[in-house]
C-alpha cells in the first residue's frame, strides 16, 4: 500500500484508490432526436429516481404509542 502512495503522490484526504473500471476511453452517448446524454449520467439519473420512488414506497417505521 505504501508503494501505491507513494507511486501516485501527495492526494488530498489520504490515499487514492484506483478507478474500478477504465476512465481514459471516451464517453458513449444516447441520441433521440435533439436529446445528447451520456450513458453514466442516464445511469445516475435512473438510480437516483429509483431511489427516490424506493422512499416513497417504502414505509417509515413507526413508533409504538404508550398508553
Amino acid at each position: 500500500m505504501r508503494d501505491l502512495a507513494r507511486r501516485l503522490g501527495p492526494v488530498k484526504g489520504g490515499l487514492a484508490a484506483p478507478a474500478v473500471f477504465n476512465l481514459n476511453g471516451p464517453a458513449h452517448y444516447v441520441h433521440w432526436h435533439f436529446f445528447q446524454m451520456s450513458v453514466a449520467n442516464l445511469v445516475v439519473i435512473g438510480l437516483m429516481v429509483v431511489v427516490f420512488i424506493l422512499a416513497i414506497v417504502i414505509p417509515f417505521p413507526k413508533r409504538e404509542i404508550e398508553e
